[in-house]
């Protein structure tokens, strides 16, 4: 596996920091933008997890590390369920719902994906 030497690299923060950008993208149209705790709620989770990536990368042990990543794991689901709502309400078009919901999965899985590779590393130590 390729040693990343930035967080900037890590795909899932790349990954994640599309994803904020496309919710800050949809949460400022429209009902969504006068929703005032929905899109405060739902932005604040797209950040936390590019945020907790980050801050992971840069702490000083691996468990540590997996924990921030088991964070920003939960705050994708948490975009996820939001972005439910949203639709729900008619704040986003469907298409719109799917892009979001779907880079939301992909960053859950390059994180579980990555949890599970530090923990065989952790194991074979």
């Amino acid at each position: 596996m390729t040693t990343f030497t930035r967080f900037e690299d890590l795909p899932a923060w790349n990954t994640a920091k599309n994803l904020s950008n496309l919710i800050y993208d949809l949460s400022d149209q429209g009902k969504f933008a006068r929703d005032f705790g929905l899109r405060d709620q739902i932005r604040r989770a797209a950040v936390s997890v590019m945020s907790n990536i980050a801050e992971g990368f840069d702490s000083s042990t691996n468990p540590l590390f997996r924990s921030y990543l088991s964070r920003a794991k939960a705050s994708a689901g948490e975009v996820k369920s939001q972005l439910y709502l949203a639709r729900d309400r008619d704040y986003i078009r469907h298409e719109d719902f799917k892009k979001a919901r779907e880079l939301a999965e992909s960053c859950s899985g390059q994180l579980r994906g990555f949890l599970s590779y530090l923990r065989k590393v952790e194991r074979s130590k």
